[in-house]
């Protein structure tokens, strides 16, 4: 499994944002498909929520592949 940790700056960062600045799709359309789809999990716990809220410590794995740590 890969991890990538992405730090913010901000408070939090919505799920299909970190998706996308992560370079892990291209579009929103994309992050809403994967999400929708349950490919997506949130500390563990399948997401389906793409305005899900993501603060640092949070863990997001997609695929049970590639793992987005956000700082």
């Amino acid at each position: 499994m890969e991890t990538y940790a992405i730090k913010i700056h901000t408070e939090f960062i919505k799920l299909q944002d970190l998706l996308k600045f992560a370079g892990a799709v291209e579009t929103g359309g994309d992050a809403k498909l994967i999400i929708q789809e349950g490919r997506v999990t949130v500390n563990g716990e399948v997401c389906a929520m793409r305005g899900r809220k993501l603060r640092p410590g949070d863990r997001a794995c997609i695929d049970h592949d590639t793992e987005l740590l956000v700082q």
